[in-house]
Formats: structure tokens, sequence, C-alpha cells
């Protein structure tokens, strides 16, 4: 039985066996932030973004195969900040880790500061950082040459090749396993929410998809992606874990892409439902909406309340629609399970965190982002806009790049 996070006890978490055609060593690049222990519970519960971002031409607004280089001019060093640069599986995508932070203010900085850090060095490559959740354009992408990447690619084949979307991560600190897979099974209703108000990738490699977050339709090819089952125990979530490493279709536990997970690093529920965000403002705030809805949960549990009963079909439906209409359209209510106007539905979620938002100081905020964007649409409407003018993807990045360091 663990008692710990995997990787407390200094050793690292254990991983599958590599598919033979692997090399005999494979190491997980990207780093994760990390929690202080005594941010855990209550109002310095700590929570930290990791963003996924596109690396574009600085002149021609194309991709830009230069991530290594861009990782490189940082020499694998943090910032000052405690902002870390890494790559990722294709060498037009970068990811910033934001240090763990304890408030919605400081969680605006941090974000504004990755993306500035990141397209800093981004600018010595002759490349601009852009908040892009998918492909603009018809141009396939560049593996990076790593060990892990190559075997990806021989494993999965076509869903490793096309694969270049950019997400965003919440990490937020929990007490313990026993709290995280508690908060794991009360927000699984909720996360198809985040993603419909994250949602920032209409296009796909030239074509409009039809879709707000194509990039969830993508990811979730991946065998081990989506919603999870109802846990229960740190136990089972274990049992679950270990019979899809020994199946050999997932290589670690870093592989194991559920939209929201126990961080196979650190003492945190990692959400990662949600398309990397347009504007800094709206992923500062989807963050904090998720570090209160991961507070209230624990509180749900600690008070005894069930977990609601959700099947992982019903779940996938859920996303699917979020994904398809993002805050345009329908989403599925967690609460009745049927389909109700998008703002009726992010209504629900707001009232569930509203008592601890406020509590915190950031229900203001956070409310009036998310009537930002349900006003004004999230990035897909944005990104749509700015094409149907000309027809040119030229003209997405251009606004989108605007948009990401605004």
């Amino acid at each position: 039985m663990r008692r710990n996070f995997p990787g407390d006890d200094g050793r690292p978490a254990r991983r599958a066996r590599p598919h033979r055609s692997s090399p005999s060593r494979m190491v997980v690049i990207t780093v994760s932030p990390h929690p202080s222990p005594a941010g855990s519970t209550g109002p310095t519960r700590t929570f930290g973004v990791e963003e996924e971002l596109l690396l574009v031409d600085a002149e021609t607004l194309e991709p830009a195969a230069v991530s290594r280089s861009v990782v490189r001019d940082r020499d694998g060093h943090p910032a000052r900040s405690g902002h870390w640069i890494t790559t990722e599986l294709q060498q037009e995508q970068i990811e910033v880790a934001c240090p763990p932070v304890t408030g919605l203010a400081d969680q605006l900085t941090a974000i504004r500061q990755g993306r500035a850090l990141l397209d800093a060095a981004a600018r010595r490559t002759g490349a601009r950082a852009v908040a892009l959740a998918a492909p603009v354009f018809p141009a396939r992408p560049h593996l990076v040459p790593h060990p892990r990447y190559e075997w990806l690619r021989d494993r999965f084949g076509l869903v490793a090749v096309e694969q270049q979307t950019c997400g965003m991560h919440v990490h937020v600190g929990v007490s313990d396993p026993a709290e995280g897979v508690a908060v794991l099974d009360r927000i699984r209703g909720w996360l198809p929410v985040l993603l419909a108000l994250s949602a920032n990738s209409p296009f796909w490699y030239g074509q409009d998809t039809g879709y707000d977050s194509y990039r969830y339709q993508t990811w979730t090819r991946w065998p081990t992606a989506g919603p999870d089952e109802l846990l229960g125990t740190p136990e089972e979530y274990d049992r679950r874990c270990e019979a899809l490493l020994r199946s050999g279709v997932a290589l670690d536990r870093g592989m194991l892409y559920f939209d929201a997970r126990l961080s196979a690093r650190y003492p945190t529920v990692e959400i990662r439902i949600a398309d990397v965000c347009l504007e800094a403002e709206h992923a500062a705030a989807l963050a904090a909406l998720s570090r209160a809805l991961v507070e209230t949960a624990a509180a749900q549990w600690r008070a005894g309340a069930a977990a609601p009963p959700t099947g992982v079909g019903q779940l996938r439906a859920w996303s699917w629609q979020a994904g398809v209409a993002g805050v345009g359209g329908a989403l599925v209510s967690p609460v009745s399970g049927a389909p109700a106007p998008a703002a009726e539905v992010v209504a629900e979620l707001v009232d569930l965190v509203r008592p601890v938002l406020a509590e915190w100081g950031e229900a203001e905020q956070v409310e009036a982002a998310v009537a930002g964007v349900l006003r004004d649409g999230s990035g897909a409407r944005q990104q749509r806009a700015a094409f149907a003018a000309r027809q040119d993807p030229h003209d997405v990045v251009r606004v989108a790049l605007e948009a990401t360091h605004r």
C-alpha cells in the first residue's frame, strides 16, 4: 500500500517496461511546479500552471521548429522567478512551468512572466511564442529527437506524428493521496465545463474543424487519455495505474493522460483538460476556478458527501459536447445530466465554488473573467473572427500573438 506520493521517498515512480524497440532508459522532460508542503489546505492551498505554446517565425508567422534552441538559450536552468522552460513532443512547441502561488493576482503575474520569458528566449532564435492550442497552418511538425518521443512515434504512429496541441495544466496542492483521490472523484463532472471555458483550438492544420476545442478531440486519441473511473481510495488509483502500465500500452506514469490525475512527481492534483488560453487573464481565472473546485471537493469529502456516480461513457459525451460547443452553445449540466445553455451550466459551477472564491477574495475577479468569456467568447471565437476577413491563417496568428502578450 502506498503511503506517499510517487517520488516522495526520493525514488522515482515505478515505470512500465519499455516497448522492445525503445531504449532502456526514458527521461521525462517536463518539470512540474512544486507546491510548498504547507500550502495544501485553505486559502494557502498552492496552485501552479504549466502552459504549452506554439513557436512561429517572427517574420512569416509560420511554424518554427526551434524549441531546442529556445531551451538551450535557457541552458536548462530555471529563471530567477522560478519558471522552467522545457521542450515538448514537437519542435514547434514549447512549455513553461510557472512557480506555485497562493493567490489569483500572483497567478496572473506568474503566467504573464512565463509567457514573456518564453517569448524573449524565442525572439533570440527569430521566433515568437503564441498561445494557440492547435496548429493553424497546414504544415507537418518536426519531432524533437529524443528517445522518449521517438518511442512514442514508433509505438503510436500518426497519433504521435500529428500531435501538436497545447494545453494548460493546473497543479493544485493536496495534503495526501487520500485527499487527492477524493478530489478526483468529486470534480470529474465539472471538468468539461473547464474545457468549454478554455476552448482555443478551432483549426487543425489549415482547416476549420467545426469544434471550439479540436485539441481535446485529437488528444483523446491517445489510449490513456480522457476521464477516469470513480476511484475511492489511493490503493484503487494505484491498482488501475499499475494495470495500465502492466499492459505495455503506457510507458510510465507520465503517460497516463487522464483529464485529471495525481501528479507522478509532486503532491498535487493535476487538472489537464483545458486548452491553453489565448489571454493570460483568462488562464489565471481558470486556474483560480480550478483551485476553488479542488478546495470545494475536498470539503465535500471531509463532510462525508459521496462522489457523484457518473460513468466514464457519460463523461466522454459531456467532454465531446464541451469541445464542439465551447461556451457558444449547450453544455451538459453535471447537476441534471441534461443539456442547458452554456451560461447556465457555467453559472452552476461558479455557484458551487463561490463560497471558496469569496473567502479567498477572488470571487469578483473570477466572475468578471468568466462573464467576459461568456460575452465575447473564448479564444476559438477570436481565432475564427480573425480568419473570417481574408481567410488567411497569418491573420489568426497575428491576432493571437497580440492577445498572448497583452
